[in-house]
């Protein structure tokens, strides 16, 4: 069998190249070999989310799997069936003894295209942290990255059934999936995105899980007043929940007239619930000094459907990260699309994408 090799250490090395990897071997039926896997981190290998996200794409597609196990730095993926529609629950904390808050968005990322493009509909439940570091928030799902899959041509919901803080996570999510008819065929629509136009409002919450009310409402006071001072129009709800272990952040979607644009914090231990919506705020400024239509996160995230829509797409990113580069090499190692980085500025730049006739 002849496998595509993935070396995990390439740029970034980080969990997004095993992501795209499995989503892309799914859809397209080819066996892939990966190496290095999540090299460039502090603890290498397959953490609990990864490897959730393994059993989930192999699910879909029945595949062959060696190497799946938590710490693996190798893993063989190979397809013998093309996605199947659905319904599937897949929980993070089965993954590790002793249970764990890995991030449901980084599974649900991995599965959605698949079972977009799979003959049939689909409903995928997932367990786990829905709010935790260095993972998109549920919020963010919800409200940046479904938006535009849906003005792509995809069609899906998403519903948060409970939160899932550090360290405990426990929560979860339902996405419903409209496939395609039986005998159908679907290609996702490009994407033209190069100007964002004049920014209309922004809105979004403070979330407090098991926490006193007043948390919450700081959060979106202090977020609502530092936005207005900028002449802003905004919208902030303080929003208390209830989950497995205490938790909080502050989630902010800039609208403009043709774009989207998401940030977030996470409270901690003896950070003020000022503070962390100052960071918020913080990060969604910098975004609107640029010009760019899309946020630094959203770009990588934009290139696997691009990849597989029925023509060019381009949307304009600052700054241009090495997860964007990264991502940009492991669709092109599926020879499915080739897709041009153009830096327009120091930080700035232009994402061309490509599909292969």
């Amino acid at each position: 069998m002849d496998f595509i090799l993935i070396d995990g250490s390439y740029g970034e090395g980080g969990g997004q190249i095993l992501r795209t990897t499995l989503c892309l071997s799914a859809i397209t039926g080819r066996a892939v070999h990966i190496e290095n896997i999540r090299a460039r981190r502090k603890k290498p290998g397959l953490a609990a989310q990864h490897l959730t996200a393994v059993f989930a794409a192999a699910k879909l597609c029945d595949a062959e799997l060696n190497g799946a196990e938590l710490g693996s730095r190798t893993l063989r993926f190979a397809p013998r069936i093309k996605p199947r529609a659905g319904e599937y629950r897949f929980d993070v904390a089965e993954a590790r003894r002793g249970g764990s808050a890995g991030a449901v968005s980084l599974v649900l990322q991995t599965v959605l295209l698949p079972l977009a493009l799979a003959e049939g509909d689909s409903c995928v439940v997932a367990r786990g942290g829905t709010h935790v570091p260095l993972s998109p928030s549920f919020d963010y799902l919800h409200d940046v990255w479904l938006p535009y899959l849906k003005l792509m041509g995809v069609g899906a919901e998403l519903s948060l059934e409970r939160t899932g803080w550090y360290p405990i996570g426990k929560g979860e999510v339902r996405l419903e999936i409209k496939g395609i008819p039986s005998g159908g065929r679907r290609k996702l629509h490009p994407l033209k995105l190069e100007d964002r136009g004049e920014l209309i409002e922004v809105f979004g919450r403070g979330l407090a899980a098991n926490l006193p009310e007043h948390v919450s409402q700081r959060m979106a006071q202090r977020a609502e007043t530092l936005l207005r001072r900028k002449n802003m129009s905004c919208r902030i709800d303080a929003v208390p929940v209830r989950a497995a272990c205490p938790g909080a952040g502050t989630f902010l979607v800039a609208r403009y007239e043709r774009a989207l644009a998401g940030f977030g914090a996470l409270g901690e231990r003896g950070k003020p619930a000022e503070q962390v919506a100052e960071d918020a705020c913080a990060k969604l400024l910098e975004h609107d000094h640029t010009s760019a239509a899309v946020d630094e996160h959203l770009a990588d995230q934009l290139v696997l459907p691009c990849a597989l829509a029925d023509g060019e797409s381009g949307f304009t990113v600052d700054p241009m990260t090495r997860h964007l580069a990264t991502n940009a090499w492991v669709v092109e190692r599926f020879g499915i699309a080739e897709v041009e980085l153009i830096s327009t500025s120091a930080t700035a730049g232009l994402v061309r994408v490509f599909p292969s006739p």
